[in-house]
């Protein structure tokens, strides 16, 4: 998943944009990140989700469906 192409470069994505680039809703990117299994960072009072983050958690996810 080529995750900087899809969201035109950038680097942190809004978790909006995050969980269209993953195609899940809102509520369930908030749950995703509040477990830890999506990395986010807090810029002044946003929250952003590093374009990175979205390709290592696709990573994780077929990695350990694998190993099932």
């Amino acid at each position: 998943m080529d995750t900087a192409h899809t969201n035109q470069g950038r680097v942190l994505l809004t978790v909006e944009a995050a969980a269209q680039a993953l195609s899940i809703g809102r509520t369930t990117m908030y749950a995703l990140i509040k477990a830890g299994r999506i990395a986010s960072v807090r810029v002044g009072h946003l929250r952003r989700v590093p374009a990175a983050a979205l390709a290592a958690y696709v990573q994780q996810l077929a990695t350990d469906q694998q190993a099932a």
